[in-house]
């Protein structure tokens, strides 16, 4: 009976829905069984039963109320931040190595040099400035599109880049997961040197400790590379920022030249600000095509069922 109740719920469920809630219980299987402390672990698993059941609940009120159908369109983009950081509490229970030595090892094959420290000769404080402003446009180029799409009432495009989106941020934590690493500003330079090192104008500081914070780092903080989020392969960064540009043009929004110029300069951000090494840039390439390709795919196959 309970069974049955789950597959009719299961069923009724739109894919983006469907894949946040399957993605859950995924981590929820890997958190029991590496998460040793049972408070942790029930922490754990008591907000992916709330989160998942209230997504459930939205998703069968979605037409009932204006304000519950916004939400239900919407909540996927904090809750991708949250799924994020539990990535980071499974990685951490998981205690595996870290993976830069095969990424620097790769780039070294591919171009001869360790490319963030060659770049270094070519660091000024008003290219950082502006690079840590790009850099920190990330989630915002992707709100652009979604949000001119929505007020557009464009709905079967604008579901069709949630569910894009989304399937791009999960990928990219499967990457995470198999191939922890924290990047180039702890492996090939001192962390603790970036401010003198990469110095801005008036923002760099701030936004640098904001995103570190956001990152699982707080400012200050001593042991900063155990605390650090193993996210560098792929490039996040760039695979969204790849797939919001490609759904920008192929949907003819108006801010899809906005969008392109500082998606262009954010993925160059992410080697010379030292967040990312060459390979994690190609493999968000490789994960962007990956993404648009699987993408309809699966929704097709959930809409047949």
């Amino acid at each position: 009976m309970h069974g049955e109740l789950m597959r009719r719920i299961y069923q009724a469920l739109p894919p983006v829905d469907l894949l946040i809630i399957s993605f859950i219980l995924f981590l929820s299987f890997i958190g029991v069984l590496t998460i040793h402390n049972p408070n942790q672990l029930a922490v754990f698993l008591g907000l992916n039963i709330i989160f998942s059941t209230g997504i459930i609940v939205l998703s069968q009120k979605e037409h009932s109320a204006k304000i519950l159908k916004i939400i239900h369109d919407w909540y996927p983009a904090p809750a991708i931040y949250l799924i994020f950081k539990e990535v980071h509490v499974v990685i951490q229970a998981m205690g595996g190595k870290d993976w830069d030595w095969l990424f620097i090892e790769i780039d070294r094959f591919l171009f001869g040099v360790d490319p963030t420290v060659w770049l270094s000769r070519w660091t000024n404080p008003v290219l950082t400035e502006l690079l840590q402003v790009t850099y920190a446009s990330y989630f915002f180029i992707m709100l652009a599109l979604g949000v001119e799409l929505y007020v557009k009432k464009e709905y079967e495009k604008y579901y069709f880049t949630l569910f894009a989106i989304v399937f791009g941020f999960i990928l990219s934590y499967f990457g995470y997961l198999l191939f922890p690493a924290v990047g180039p500003r702890f492996t090939l330079h001192d962390f603790n040197m970036l401010k003198s090192d990469l110095p801005g104008i008036w923002l760099t500081d701030g936004i640098r400790d904001l995103l570190n914070a956001g990152e699982s780092i707080p400012k200050g903080a001593v042991n900063a590379i155990e605390l650090a989020q193993r996210d560098v392969f792929p490039s996040g960064h760039t695979q969204m920022t790849l797939i919001t540009i490609i759904l920008a043009f192929r949907y003819g929004v108006k801010c899809r030249y906005v969008i392109t110029l500082f998606g262009a300069l954010l993925i160059i951000s992410a080697v010379y600000l030292r967040y990312h090494y060459v390979v994690d840039v190609l493999g968000g390439i490789l994960f962007t095509w990956l993404t648009l390709w699987l993408a309809p795919k699966v929704i097709r196959w959930w809409e047949k069922r």
